[in-house]
């Protein structure tokens, strides 16, 4: 697991106890992050989700400190979402 996965796991355990739905965070070149009902953890390459959230390093560190808005990075296309935009949506009220 890289350096990257392993502090945004930590940050996004922070923020994040449990959550209904099922999402996966894809930090490009770094590796995926998995949130469900269980918490936060690194993902395996096969685990599937509801949503699937893909961003680059710099993204997505933005997106976990509030300096970048979700949802201008997604229209701004520097964050692509694959699934269900209302997990995605009830995703971003949780980091909020």
């Amino acid at each position: 697991m890289s350096e990257v996965v392993k502090a945004a796991v930590e940050k996004l355990s922070e923020k994040i106890d449990s959550f209904d739905s099922t999402a996966k965070f894809v930090i490009t070149d770094e590796g995926a992050i998995m949130i469900d009902e269980s918490g936060v953890r690194a993902a395996d390459d096969g685990e599937e989700a509801e949503v699937t959230l893909t961003a680059s390093r710099d993204t997505f560190e933005g997106i976990l400190s509030g300096d970048v808005n979700p949802t201008t990075a997604f229209m701004m296309g520097k964050l692509k979402v694959d699934g269900s935009m209302g997990v995605a949506m009830q995703l971003g009220q949780k980091l909020s």
